[in-house]
């Protein structure tokens, strides 16, 4: 049978947990909203399960996807009324910053051409402002995957993308001064990092960049590999740590980099594994979230662990199925590593695919309240 994996992290976490007096929820809210580190999960689509989840462990909730309408911000109707749930929790978490994020994978299919045009661009800002400003949010985050680089099948993309982002980000900051918080996510692959973004142009007008240090074995992948690990190895080069050093030797400031994690798991087909699962040829079958994991991974899957790339991976030999995705030991790699690093903090894809109670959102805080007692010994 598959046993999830606990990381020492956790461990030594839950222990602390057990040591504080009884209101331990405000403690664990001033360890994981305070001191510079942020906690940060994305939130797709449906809030109706978020009294399930431990808020007070977050820094933010970004809320995914506002979109285009024409050349202006918008919001489906639905989605007003998720976004008004995520706001109200600041009554009881003050602590907590809600931010509005734009586009994602298939949802940036006119952004080439919008960003393309300064009116339009100035256009976008105004609507992200009155966005903004309607709704008592605390800023704006771009998804835009990716400006210079194919993203989305069909999507248009042009080397002056790149160019017309700058420029986006700039208007951006212009409309919204110091009243709105403004980010970015990032592919976490060294092309795109190489290509789709001027970070000496960017990096000053924005306060965080968010690192998708995950999917890089994705649905396009023919082959097995790690799709979010920590470090690289002589078989992938893409990693966490492969990333963020690119940005640390490009200048970036190390406070504004906040690494990534994945609340699930990529799974493949048609695995051979004479040579092991890993880097083997192989047909994308499907995603698979964290909170499904217990039932879905049976006990014909057999868990291994890749101490190179600090990730953990599965194999299932009698259906030739191969899996990999964080766990709460990778995550509190993941987490120590920002924390050790002097990261801005840490977040993950998403919220609504990690457990309530026990689940990746768990790990971090444990390995957060671990570290913080070791700089205290």
């Amino acid at each position: 049978m598959r046993v999830r994996s606990v990381s020492v992290a956790w461990l030594l976490g839950t222990a602390l947990l057990l040591s504080m007096p009884a209101d331990s929820d405000e403690s664990v809210s001033a360890v994981t909203t305070n001191g510079g580190f942020d906690v940060i999960a994305y939130l797709h689509g449906d809030t109706s399960r978020i009294e399930d989840y431990a808020v007070h462990q977050l820094s933010y909730i970004y809320y995914s996807f506002a979109h285009l309408d024409g050349a202006e911000l918008a919001l489906d109707e639905d989605q007003v009324e998720h976004i008004r749930r995520l706001v109200a929790l600041k009554t009881t978490h003050p602590d907590l910053k809600i931010v509005l994020a734009f586009g994602g994978w298939g949802g940036c299919p006119t952004c080439s051409d919008v960003f393309a045009v300064h009116s339009q661009r100035a256009r976008f800002a105004e609507s992200a402002w009155k966005l903004l400003d309607v709704h008592d949010l605390d800023g704006l985050d771009l998804d835009w995957e990716y400006p210079a680089v194919e993203g989305f099948p069909g999507h248009r993309y042009r080397p002056e993308d790149k160019g017309n982002f700058s420029l986006l980000v700039h208007a951006l900051r212009e409309r919204f001064g110091d009243r709105y918080e403004l980010s970015f996510a990032a592919g976490g692959t060294l092309p795109i990092l190489t290509e789709s973004v001027d970070w000496d142009a960017v990096m000053p007008y924005v306060d965080r960049v968010n690192l998708m240090s995950y999917d890089l074995f994705n649905g396009n992948s023919t082959s097995t590999g790690h799709h979010t690990p920590l470090r690289s190895n002589d078989n992938q080069p893409d990693s966490v740590e492969a990333a963020v050093e690119f940005l640390i030797d490009r200048g970036v400031e190390r406070h504004k980099i906040v690494i990534g994690a994945a609340a699930y798991a990529r799974v493949w087909e048609t695995v051979e594994a004479s040579d092991g699962p890993l880097h083997m040829d192989a047909v994308f079958r499907e995603s698979v979230n964290f909170r499904d994991f217990d039932s879905y991974f049976d006990d014909r899957f057999i868990e291994y662990w890749d101490d190179s790339a600090q990730a953990p991976y599965s194999y299932d030999a009698a259906r030739r199925l191969f899996a990999s995705y964080d766990s709460a030991r990778s995550v509190a790699l993941k987490t120590r590593y920002s924390i050790e690093n002097d990261l801005g903090g840490i977040m993950f894809w998403q919220l609504g695919g990690d457990l309530g109670e026990q689940g990746l959102l768990q790990a971090i805080t444990d390995a957060r309240l671990a570290a913080g007692e070791e700089m205290h010994r």
